[in-house]
């Protein structure tokens, strides 16, 4: 097992630094990427005690960013996020297990006001002072969801058979933490 000790902190997401983005399938033959750009969060790590490690993330469902106004507008209409109700996705650990070089965060995530449990694996990536002084942390996780879970189900059948928008979506996490304690 790795050796963690570094990570033991508190640690604040720093937005300008941190990408949460998703990948889904279009059309059935490609990818489309997004990210969100509004995410706030605190993150704890006690490494000799994972399970007492704990993080809190919010993610501004508007900051939807998919390099498309179109479709961004049709993501925060009410089809999709409907942004004018729903301001906030949720994500909030429930248990975090260590696993070798890696954390397994199972939390609960809320989009739409459904909440649905869901794990995601992270990897610390390393601690280093920038050159303003402050202690950072790089985490990178993943996670696969389907979107039907959380309400969001909008989509078009296509003529030739399958869907425009697939279900399973894949959440990938690249985060920039700033030691607060």
């Amino acid at each position: 097992m790795t050796d963690h000790t570094a990570y033991n902190g508190t640690w604040t997401i720093d937005p300008s630094h941190t990408r949460v983005g998703f990948v889904a399938r279009h059309a059935m033959v490609t990818k489309v990427r997004g990210a969100f750009e509004d995410v706030a969060g605190t993150i704890v790590i006690d490494a000799a005690n994972p399970s007492g490690s704990t993080a809190s993330v919010a993610i501004g469902l508007a900051s939807v960013n998919t390099g498309s106004a179109d479709r961004d507008a049709h993501l925060r209409s009410p089809d999709f996020f409907d942004v004018e109700v729903n301001k906030q996705m949720t994500f909030t650990t429930t248990a975090v297990k260590n696993e070798g070089d890696q954390f397994v965060m199972v939390g609960d995530l809320t989009i739409k006001g459904v909440t649905r449990p869901v794990e995601v694996e992270f990897e610390p990536t390393g601690v280093a002072t920038d050159p303003f002084g402050n202690v950072r942390a790089g985490f990178e996780g993943e996670a696969e969801l389907s979107r039907k879970d959380f309400g969001l189900v909008w989509n078009v059948a296509l003529e030739a058979g399958g869907v425009l928008v697939s279900d399973k979506i894949k959440i990938q996490l690249d985060v920039s933490a700033i030691k607060t304690a």
